[in-house]
């Protein structure tokens, strides 16, 4: 997804081309940039490597970019003034841009045939490539965290629903508990004060996270009595998240909530280790497991609804799409899909997939399809059955396609079909982040003349997917044509 440093990247970009003449097609080089963070991991200009050129445009462009193989000298093109720039603005040394330009003159030469191989295509770019040289570019994904909204009063983080959390087991946690730093030695009174008589390690543990977020603890935690009094608000933060956090971010919240004086993190930091609550490594912050268990203890005692998810890798079909859909952390989730393939032989795996796909909504269907999409040619029975399933069978037919096995061609009909089934995945995520989505769209939206048809197509969610392009799409005449085709579907199925 687009974040901070891609717009700052561009806006720099922008800059300089102007300040030295240079034309910049910035539309491509976002595009690579935004690439490098989702694919690639980047997280600065810095981490542009010459290998980083070689995964972008041979490997991600040709199975996520609809282009014709004629285009590829304007990527190049695009490519080699983003070098340019990471040199001239210090971004990358002049020995490595010019290994870049290496590399650079090696994948000109091979990124035609690359993005002329049909075999190299992801699902999306198989299925519309036939339509047009404008395409929906929205990969199939498995959500973290697609369940609804609930009602509350605000729409601030702190009220939103709780993330599901995955627990250590009893025994883990019963161990650490006894071997928190802040218990074992000498404790503050005030803390020794509240935890007088209580015997069971859990129960504790329990009480020293109800005391470290709810009382005054003079700032013998993090040594700084104002950052005592805001850990509430940090470890909730930290909780909703799930993910480890960098020091830099912890400093930066710490600075903006204490208004007297700057924040010693690294004590900050130390005493909140010392005290059971995070794990530091690599300069990166995580809650502990011990932390992840006491904070949802602390929940459940405030009447907070704090669900636990749970171990998918045992669950049927539907138990583990369901599971999914309840939003849990991205490691997890794959290490469960992992584990529910590991049980199974490809052709059991598929056949229960599908079986729970069909008839389902599309998000659910969507995983469904996404966890098939992995597994290989031993699955094709299962897959092949399923070619008679007027939901499954757009899917089906580009399964067997990218396999290289026998398939039926797609039908127009078919082809609008399942752009309103992927498009349908999409509309969580497009909610989640419309500016996000309305980009996405711009770059490389469905054409015109398929949004004017999708009107006539038979599926539940085609009123929903039209008002959402209407509402979304940049271009004005094709969002009409949108919102003119939703008209024609409510009416159809009206009448």
């Amino acid at each position: 997804m687009s974040i901070d440093w891609v717009n700052r990247a561009i806006d720099d970009l922008r800059a300089w081309g102007r300040a030295g003449g240079v034309e910049v097609d910035a539309d491509e080089i976002r595009l690579l940039c935004d690439y490098a963070s989702d694919y690639l991991k980047a997280e600065q200009l810095a981490d542009f490597t010459p290998a980083t050129f070689d995964e972008l445009l041979l490997s991600i462009y040709p199975r996520k970019v609809i282009a014709p193989p004629e285009s590829a000298p304007e990527t190049v093109a695009a490519a080699r003034t983003l070098v340019d720039f990471l040199c001239a603005e210090g971004h990358t040394g002049p020995e490595t841009a010019v290994a870049m330009r290496v590399r650079l003159d090696d994948i000109a030469v091979r990124l035609p045939e690359a993005l002329a191989d049909e075999s190299n295509f992801g699902m999306t770019k198989s299925l519309f490539s036939s339509i047009g040289p404008e395409s929906l570019e929205q990969p199939i994904s498995i959500p973290s965290g697609e369940q609804p909204q609930q009602q509350s009063d605000c729409d601030c983080p702190g009220c939103s629903p709780l993330p599901a959390v995955r627990l250590a087991p009893l025994p883990e946690l019963v161990a650490a508990a006894r071997e928190v730093p802040l218990l074992a030695g000498e404790r503050p009174g005030r803390l020794d004060e509240h935890l007088d008589g209580v015997t069971d390690p859990l129960d504790r543990w329990a009480a020293t996270v109800e005391f470290l977020l709810e009382h005054d603890t003079g700032g013998e935690i993090t040594g700084n009595e104002q950052a005592d009094a805001e850990l509430y608000d940090l470890f909730d933060m930290l909780f909703r998240l799930q993910v480890p956090v960098p020091v830099a971010l912890i400093a930066e919240y710490l600075e903006e909530i204490v208004e007297v004086g700057p924040v010693e993190v690294d004590r900050a930091v130390a005493g909140l280790v010392h005290a059971g609550l995070v794990a530091l490594d690599d300069e990166t912050v995580a809650l502990t497991p011990l932390a992840v268990w006491g904070l949802r203890e602390l929940y459940l005692e405030r009447g907070m609804h704090s669900p636990e998810a749970p171990d998918l890798a045992d669950a049927d079909a539907m138990g583990l799409i369901e599971g999914l859909l309840q939003g849990i952390p991205t490691e997890l989730a794959e290490e469960d899909i992992r584990r529910w393939l590991e049980g199974r032989t490809p052709a059991e795996a598929a056949d229960e997939l599908l079986g729970t796909a069909s008839g389902a909504p599309a998000v659910a269907r969507g995983i469904a399809i996404t966890i098939v999409d992995r597994l290989g040619k031993e699955a094709e029975p299962a897959v092949r059955s399923c070619l008679g399933d007027p939901e499954l069978r757009p899917h089906a037919i580009h399964w067997l396609s990218a396999r290289g096995l026998p398939a039926p061609a797609l039908t127009q009909q078919e082809l609008l079909w399942v752009s309103v089934d992927m498009l349908a995945l999409a509309m969580p995520a497009a909610e989640d982040d419309p500016e996000m989505f309305a980009e996405n769209m711009a770059a490389s939206g469905p054409p015109a003349h398929m949004i004017e048809e999708m009107w006539r197509v038979d599926h539940p969610d085609v009123v929903e997917v039209l008002e959402l392009l209407g509402r979304s799409l940049p271009d004005g005449t094709v969002a009409k044509a949108a919102r003119k085709a939703a008209f024609k579907a409510r009416s159809r199925a009206i009448g």
